[in-house]
């Protein structure tokens, strides 16, 4: 792309810097509008999107939604920059994190976006010309790209960094008072009760003590979002967020914790009855009754419509036969929100119903206790610490008044209506997961002496920690831009996809440039970092795999 001739100073643009980026705007906006139309003609059969087609042009539909993904996003940093300078808060941190991320997704968009490690999205992908691409030689696109991600900011940044590593978070997050005392006490919580012992936990596979649990539960960590006549704390989603990206930057399986609650007490607001709600959901919030989500099967993955775990009737109640596998936190808890076909004439979501299905604790020598369910441990890499399970289901019985809404062929509809919640904070556990690993490398770059000298003073090395903390803002951004829809009752399930996919992403870069930063000592497990590398793996994964997320977005997006 062609410059101005100018170098970037280490001083951030400032005054300039927000019109820059407000300029900036419209022309990825134009380009998006460009890319949306190519896909979409190469979609169409006749006068309708197909879905075949769609797929048949996976590469350009995922490019188009994680092209969609990034213009959001460089919108939400800019309402971000917009409200913090309102604020008086906008400062040489902010400006710096700003204008780096305006710099580099800028040229990523013009040059190739990485969907990623092995596979760079790039225009030509999407059917876009040379000429098409030419709306982006905007002046100030131009300078961004040029002035904007230069080693200098980067340099500067990391330094600002050690100077105020006091702060919760690398420049001002953008929430309110309220919001920040909540990040407050969660983040002394993972310092006094979850840092210290979460690598152990990890190492010994062991389950997150039962105390943990118990203090969580008193924190209100399980009712969080539930109405306050339900006996919750009737909180918003951005609180949600706020709370799990803190457990989470404490450790993962901490912070996943409020996420089975999460979506138990969706699927019953939702789509329970009356009778249900009053009788599940204060021991939800509680923590009185823990959940667990029973959704996958070994051969369907993300293809839930194809499920064959089925319900048939046996009198008043029901009973339950098939296979689950990925079933999180399963041995511990006391019902299961189980997806089970009702209708065995149909071989699609259509005949789908959901369970509360109720079953007693395990124990570590009796883990499934409850006649007509058996289950065993998949050993995984990372995110330990309330294991993985496959279950077995053999005439398994489920009482009558615990189908959910009373109504037989709705589960898949009522799944989908969850699917905002947990994306979006699976986007905040992302984040968490990133910010572990920006904090753990940050103080091993500062404390690792080479050459006579710390780590941190190597330019390659300070570039790697200010671009986690710039893609961490980024994600973090997103997620709260989401959040704040779902707050608002609007239809997100658009933007917490795009949040999900872009924390994943960053969520495993900055655990990779983490254990980069780390030589050897990153591939040695005694190290924190190796645990956080594996636990970023999962994110890209669960909650809609990266390919399947990027295609429902795509969807969306021609709809």
């Amino acid at each position: 792309m062609p410059h101005d001739g100018q170098t970037m100073t280490a001083q951030p643009l400032l005054a300039d810097l927000l019109a820059l980026t407000a300029e900036a705007l419209p022309p990825v906006r134009a380009v998006l509008e460009i890319a949306r139309e190519k896909v979409r003609t190469a979609a169409t059969v006749g006068d309708r999107v197909s879905a075949a087609a769609l797929e048949a042009e996976q590469t350009a539909a995922h490019g188009l939604a994680w092209l969609a993904t990034y213009a959001t996003a460089l919108e939400q940093m800019q309402g971000w920059a917009e409200r913090l300078t309102a604020e008086g808060r906008f400062g040489e941190t902010e400006a710096l994190i700003h204008q780096i991320a305006f710099g580099e997704y800028l040229w990523q968009i013009y040059g190739g976006i990485p969907m990623s490690q092995g596979e760079i999205l790039r225009p030509q992908d999407i059917g876009m010309s040379q000429e098409e691409m030419n709306v982006l030689m905007a002046p100030a696109v131009m300078t961004l790209t040029q002035r904007g991600n230069t080693q200098a900011a980067r340099s500067r940044l990391v330094q600002l960094m050690q100077e105020r590593d006091a702060e919760i978070t690398v420049g001002a997050g953008g929430l309110d008072d309220e919001m920040e005392m909540v990040r407050e006490q969660f983040r002394r919580f993972a310092v006094e009760k979850v840092e210290p012992f979460a690598h152990d936990w990890h190492l010994k596979d062991e389950l997150i003590p039962m105390e943990i649990i118990e203090e969580l539960a008193e924190m209100g960590v399980f009712g969080l979002t539930i109405p306050e006549e339900y006996g919750g704390f009737g909180l918003s989603k951005t609180a949600m967020a706020v709370v799990s990206e803190e457990l989470s930057r404490g450790y993962i399986g901490v912070g996943s914790l409020g996420t089975r609650s999460e979506i138990a007490a969706e699927l019953i607001l939702c789509g329970g009855t009356e009778a249900q709600k009053q009788k599940w959901l204060p021991r939800l919030a509680s923590g009185e009754t823990l959940p667990t989500a029973v959704f996958t099967e070994p051969n369907t993955g993300s293809d839930l419509g194809s499920l064959r775990t089925r319900a048939v009737k046996d009198g008043a109640d029901w009973a339950v036969t098939g296979n689950k596998t990925w079933i999180t936190h399963a041995a511990r808890t006391h019902v299961m929100t189980l997806l089970a076909r009702t209708d065995p004439e149909t071989t699609n979501y259509k005949g789908l119903s959901m369970f509360l299905a109720e079953k007693e604790p395990g124990t570590d020598e009796a883990p499934f206790p409850t006649p007509g369910m058996t289950g065993g441990e998949i050993e995984v890499l990372g995110y330990r610490g309330m294991k993985e399970y496959e279950l077995a289901f053999d005439g398994f019985k489920v009482k009558g008044e615990n189908l959910l809404g009373g109504e037989t062929g709705q589960g898949f509809k009522q799944l989908m209506q969850t699917f905002e919640s947990a994306r979006i904070q699976t986007a905040a556990r992302a984040v968490g997961v990133a910010q572990s690993a920006l904090d753990i490398s940050m103080q091993y770059a500062r404390d690792r002496k080479q050459f006579g000298k710390s780590l941190i003073e190597f330019p390659r090395v300070s570039g790697k920690l200010a671009m986690m903390a710039v893609e961490i803002m980024v994600a973090r951004q997103l997620t709260y831009f989401s959040a704040r829809e779902k707050d608002a009752d609007r239809r997100c399930d658009l933007e917490a996809g795009m949040a999900k996919l872009l924390g994943a992403r960053v969520a495993w870069a900055a655990a990779d440039n983490g254990l980069q930063i780390h030589g050897g000592n990153g591939f040695a497990l005694e190290y924190k970092i190796s645990r956080v590398l594996c636990d970023a793996r999962i994110l890209n994964i669960f909650e809609g795999a990266a390919e399947i997320q990027a295609q429902v977005i795509a969807r969306r997006l021609l709809d």
